[in-house]
């Protein structure tokens, strides 16, 4: 059998003792018929031609054509498997991806708002009307405290301590954590809360921002309405409820707040997670450098 009638029978696994998809299985075939023509290009035409420096040299190829490092990991996952398959039908010795580096994946570095870009959207809900007042309290308690969209749509009434000044938020895992809120947090959750019993449904509701049916609003709500408003006051940088969270924190880092402290604001069990916004502020910390010092 050559290296075509090899994929075949793998594909006919996938398809029968795996029961993926017929669409996972169409992405396995149009991955390894790459592989098999980076193999006839290189005089290869059977199994017994698969080995690391194939591998190897196919995701270089991968590369020079344009493909990012996440498409490589994926290729590199289906000759994985093809490679497995093949030693377990006794087609090759031993595995030939077993001593190949996977490509490494550089983090995506979150994309932020400007403090002046949150401004407008903070100040963009009405400043009357039950609609108006519970955005406009929702999202300055988003921001002031960096909450996840599903942490601000679970929010009880009993969870904001007024006098304190803090929200409790219940994030991953059910972990629950207290985060201090600023005065315009506070104030605009007064002004929304003098309105809220007066909506029809809130009698009995404990949750904290009620949609028109009184029950919690949904993720999917909070990011239309957000994005809507930050479309009308100019923002045309994404504006999801995420973005609010990762403007928090890149702010504090920003402002001098220390690693751990924003890392226990935001709730992430491993600081590694919450080591990525220093890249942000530290390009904050560069260009003030550049600003100021004399001999920059």
């Amino acid at each position: 059998m050559d290296l075509h009638a090899w994929v075949d029978a793998y594909l006919d696994h996938l398809r029968v003792e795996r029961a993926l998809s017929p669409r996972s299985v169409e992405a396995y075939a149009r991955d390894l018929a790459k592989l098999c023509a980076h193999a006839e290009e290189h005089g290869i035409v059977g199994p017994d031609g698969v080995d690391g420096t194939l591998v190897d040299t196919y995701l270089v190829s991968l590369g020079r054509a344009g493909l990012g490092a996440r498409s490589a990991v994926r290729h590199l996952s289906a000759v994985r498997g093809f490679g497995r398959f093949l030693v377990r039908e006794r087609a090759l010795p031993s595995d030939p991806c077993v001593l190949v580096e996977r490509p490494r994946i550089g983090r995506r570095l979150p994309k932020v708002l400007s403090f002046e870009e949150i401004e407008r959207i903070l100040d963009a809900p009405e400043r009357e009307g039950f609609r108006g007042l519970r955005d406009r309290a929702m999202i300055q308690i988003m921001y002031a405290a960096g909450l996840r969209v599903s942490e601000v749509v679970g929010l009880k009434i009993a969870d904001v301590d007024r006098k304190k000044g803090v929200v409790f938020a219940h994030g991953k895992g059910d972990k629950r954590r207290l985060v201090p809120l600023g005065e315009p947090a506070l104030f605009a959750l007064d002004d929304y809360l003098a309105l809220r019993d007066e909506h029809p449904r809130a009698a009995g509701s404990h949750v904290l921002f009620l949609s028109p049916r009184g029950g919690p609003l949904t993720r999917q709500g909070v990011w239309k309405l957000l994005t809507a408003y930050a479309r009308g006051v100019g923002v045309s940088k994404p504006s999801s409820p995420h973005k609010l969270r990762h403007s928090f924190a890149t702010h504090l880092l920003e402002g001098g707040a220390d690693l751990r402290s924003v890392q226990a604001l935001l709730g992430h069990a491993d600081i590694s997670t919450t080591e990525i916004y220093t890249h942000l502020a530290d390009d904050h910390v560069r260009a003030a450098y550049k600003r100021a010092h004399p001999r920059s």
